[in-house]
């Protein structure tokens, strides 16, 4: 079984006509930053990047300077997770088993996944299967699916869409049905829907599918700042990110 919808819907975000997929490993390739505070840390930060990012990237744009410069008691992992993982169905399994579940044997307490783009759409797939294993997710201008399914939802409004008989190839109408969960407040609250906070620019080509879920968030959970979808709005909603009391500090 293949992964049909979302090969379509990657061929539109992909607007260049070749790309590379990379190689689909055995275990994920990772780079990893930990905390310089004198007792170890019991947070991991797992990151996720889009389509056309390196984990690398993350570095040279200045996502870890800018936790480290805050003092937050966190270790971080940033995961190779491209497209490749995505199109051979092997993501939630190597995130499940080559970084959390190492992560809790190691005595993590919270693990916090954040995705930009692509790796929004990874975060709430790994979310869907594994949400009691984590302990928060964070997504920058998440790519979510095909524009007309979105179209359907937002006419609908989220909690009132019905996502009717999914077919099982289906993969972005299965996860826009779990993704509604956090409409329904008996729901959003247990264990499986873990909290869900999401940041984009105001002119960002994905902003339509944040704004479906921002509605039916709680207050504060979803922020937005100038720019499109490129590095700058997303490091100014990091650093945001980064200064609500969410994390702890290095005491």
């Amino acid at each position: 079984m293949k992964i049909t919808s979302l090969a379509a819907c990657l061929s539109c975000l992909l607007l260049t006509a070749c790309m590379a997929t990379g190689i689909v490993k055995s275990k994920l390739d990772v780079i990893e930053d930990a905390a310089s505070c004198k007792a170890p840390a019991s947070i991991l930060i797992v990151l996720l990047p889009g389509a056309y990012d390196k984990p690398d990237d993350f570095v040279q744009q200045g996502f870890v300077a800018a936790l480290r410069q805050r003092k937050i008691a966190a270790d971080i992992v940033i995961a190779d997770t491209h497209i490749g993982y995505y199109t051979s169905e092997h993501l939630v399994t190597r995130l499940h088993e080559d970084i959390v579940v190492p992560a809790r044997n190691k005595g993590y307490e919270k693990i916090w996944m954040v995705g930009i783009s692509l790796g929004g759409y990874g975060s709430l797939l790994y979310a869907r299967e594994h949400g009691a294993d984590i302990d928060g997710l964070f997504l920058m201008a998440p790519f979510l699916g095909n524009r007309s399914l979105l179209a359907e939802i937002a006419r609908a409004g989220l909690s009132g869409w019905q996502a009717g008989d999914i077919p099982k190839a289906d993969y972005d109408r299965l996860l826009w049905s779990w993704i509604k969960g956090y409409s329904d407040t008996a729901i959003s609250t247990q264990a499986d829907w873990p909290p869900l906070y999401i940041g984009y620019g105001t002119e960002d080509r994905f902003a339509g599918s944040s704004r479906i879920i921002e509605k039916v968030l709680p207050p504060g959970r979803v922020t937005t700042t100038d720019g499109g979808h490129e590095w700058l709005p997303w490091q100014h909603l990091w650093a945001g990110f980064l200064d609500r009391p969410l994390l702890p500090r290095c005491e």
